[in-house]
């Protein structure tokens, strides 16, 4: 369920936010008492409550805090240290968590009180920079979406920008620069103690266990010049804040136009689809990403032809087709074989003969969270061969592992005994659309 904004934050909001409209140029200079304001603060710990997650290095959860500590207390803390100027950032929790690729993506977290200041902070701050994202941008901002992101994509390929840069950049997160993000975001805002916040936050020790599994410190500190943790409330933005560069100078110096190029932007992911030249785009990128001390992996930025051949962006793969009864071409938008091929897995995994001891309903419904999820982001666009399959796979798995628990072992007997209706109707199974999401968006 998504939160409401309180009346007084929103009005806050509207205000910078059109103050930073009407005055481009304008420069904060007094936000921070804005930061410690009890209602600010309260409706940054809902926030960060819905968002869940796990403890930081202190170990204090959200229940602990709720009924061991009291959330007044904590609350009235944060308050206090804010407003004496006597937060200090604790140190951040690394976690590594595995890649579809086998490998391991590190991820920060900071502790429930970091999160909330951090929330807080952003609370005041993104209205200010809202104001100056450029409408190609669309990852973590209100009111945009993964799926505008890829219309915007698809409303580029029929408009015959089909000659696609795929871009992808080297440990994005890790390699901002300290000093270059700082001025950017000191472009707008020039309220010392709210730069110190964000510097903190920069600046903490990443803790973690090494190889041996004992914990030390793995990163961060003072003297670190490069990165922001994944995992921070205010990193997503602060991200965004920075790549806004490439937007800006893709704007300002009318790029689309002049090379018939057309950025689209989500977060560190973005596309460069063009119509004709490639290699200009694809120079003035590596200029600008050069100028912010960032670099195109080599091995994962490809050039692609979409009439030919797909390309794949934000899980879904994309490219031209040629419709069956009309043969004109159009943007075929469907979920990429890696995305099937994940949800599939996952299926398997909890379907597993390890899941038998698992009380049946609890497995069900476990399936049912992650099958939603997935049909939620997904059921879109051209989706109706790719949902087909999960849709049996789905069946496939539950009546195996039905199978497994009756101990029947003939194929035959197991579909009389559990028929695909009867895996919705008796046992609760979650359906998988079969139609497309374009055709309920256009019926």
């Amino acid at each position: 369920m998504l939160l409401v904004t309180p009346t007084k934050i929103r009005t806050l909001q509207r205000k910078l936010y059109t103050k930073a409209k009407q005055e481009p140029a304008y420069r904060f200079y007094a936000l921070y008492d804005k930061i410690y304001r009890e209602d600010v603060l309260y409706h940054a710990w809902c926030l960060v409550r819905a968002n869940k997650g796990s403890p930081g290095v202190d170990g204090i959860s959200f229940e602990a805090i709720e009924h061991v500590i009291g959330l007044d207390k904590f609350l009235l803390e944060l308050v206090h240290d804010l407003k004496e100027k006597t937060y200090r950032a604790q140190p951040v929790r690394r976690v590594m968590i595995p890649k579809a690729d086998g490998s391991l993506r590190p991820l920060g977290i900071p502790t429930i009180r970091d999160r909330v200041a951090q929330m807080a902070v952003k609370l005041v701050i993104e209205p200010i920079f809202e104001a100056d994202f450029c409408p190609n941008s669309y990852g973590f901002r209100p009111k945009k979406s993964a799926h505008d992101a890829v219309d915007d994509i698809a409303n580029a390929l029929w408009a015959g920008y089909t000659q696609v840069i795929d871009a992808d950049l080297t440990k994005y997160f890790d390699s901002i620069p300290h000093a270059k993000l700082m001025a950017v975001v000191a472009e707008r805002i020039v309220d010392g103690e709210i730069l110190a916040l964000i510097k903190q936050w920069l600046k903490a020790p990443v803790i973690g266990n090494d190889e041996n599994g004992k914990r030390k410190v793995l990163g961060g500190g003072k003297a670190n010049r490069k990165g922001t943790p994944q995992g921070g409330v205010i990193s997503p933005l602060l991200a965004n804040c920075y790549l806004h560069i490439l937007d800006r100078i893709w704007q300002r110096h009318q790029l689309k136009g002049k090379l018939k190029a057309q950025l689209v932007r989500y977060a560190d992911d973005f596309v460069v689809l063009c119509r004709k030249d490639v290699e200009t785009p694809m120079l003035v990128v590596k200029q600008v990403l050069e100028r912010l001390g960032l670099t195109l992996n080599e091995s994962k930025t490809h050039i692609v032809d979409a009439t030919q051949s797909s390309f794949n962006f934000l899980g879904f793969s994309i490219r031209m087709s040629q419709g069956r009864r009309t043969g004109k071409p159009y943007p075929h938008v469907c979920p990429s074989a890696k995305s099937a091929k994940k949800i599939k897995d996952k299926l398997t995994q909890m379907t597993g003969r390890n899941q038998t001891t698992l009380p049946l309903e609890i497995m069900i419904r476990n399936i049912n969270l992650s099958l939603r999820g997935w049909t939620n982001y997904f059921h879109y666009q051209n989706s109706s061969q790719v949902f087909e399959k999960v849709k049996v796979h789905a069946e496939q798995r539950l009546r195996k592992h039905l199978m497994k628990r009756h101990k029947i072992k003939d194929r035959k007997i197991g579909e009389g005994r559990f028929p695909s209706v009867d895996l919705y109707k008796r046992y609760g199974l979650f359906k998988v659309p079969g139609k497309a999401g374009w055709r309920s968006v256009h019926a």
